[in-house]
């Protein structure tokens, strides 16, 4: 799993997993990174409102496929709605580093203490220890790390694994089949397992 520069861009980004779940198919049909850009300009492959969104939903999309090993294709294709929403959520956990820690910190820990639940305060906290650790997330305005709060709530809230709470979200852990653990943890995956299920 490689670490990237924490950054607060996702926020323009919603989960996509509609998208995801298109590119996904068709990469498993053997179209290539070119091939699904050239048809996301040419064929609106994903409903884009505009060019310049197309092209931001085609590179957000790829990016966070390709944070996972190609062999997550067939898996995907062949699971579960649940399944393929939690490979969805593996994307954007590899895309982005920040979101990755919020888990590993703080839904890693709450499963841990058996607490099913965060609330809008537990970000708020995550947020100030890393502003005290980090000079880039330092320089974040307080409305920038509240649209990143919210932007986390949704991922979760999209990938099935919270309710849609105010100001508490309350966390299922997700129920994940053996095959999909030993895939996870044979590709250097652990840690997103682990901040997902609360495994040490």
């Amino acid at each position: 799993m490689v670490r990237k520069e924490y950054s607060a861009g996702g926020v323009k980004h919603p989960f996509w997993f509609l998208e995801f779940k298109k590119a996904a198919i068709l990469r498993d049909q053997g179209v290539t990174w070119e091939g699904l850009r050239t048809r996301s300009r040419e064929e609106n492959l994903f409903s884009a409102a505009s060019p310049a969104r197309a092209e931001m939903t085609c590179n957000t999309v790829a990016a966070r496929m390709q944070t996972l090993p190609d062999s997550f294709l067939p898996m995907f294709v062949f699971g579960d709605p649940a399944t393929q929403k939690l490979f969805c959520l593996l994307g954007c956990m590899g895309n982005d580093t920040l979101f990755f820690d919020f888990c590993y910190e703080v839904i890693r820990e709450k499963v841990q203490l058996g607490v099913n639940a965060f609330s809008d305060a537990d970000i708020r906290l995550f947020f100030k220890d890393k502003q005290s650790q980090d000079e880039k997330v330092a320089e974040w305005t307080d409305y920038t790390l509240k649209r990143l709060g919210s932007y986390y709530k949704n991922l979760l809230y999209e990938a099935g694994l919270t309710d849609h709470g105010k100001t508490e979200r309350r966390y299922a852990k997700p129920i994940i089949d053996r095959e999909l653990e030993y895939w996870m943890k044979d590709n250097g995956l652990q840690p997103m397992y682990a901040a997902l299920t609360g495994e040490n």
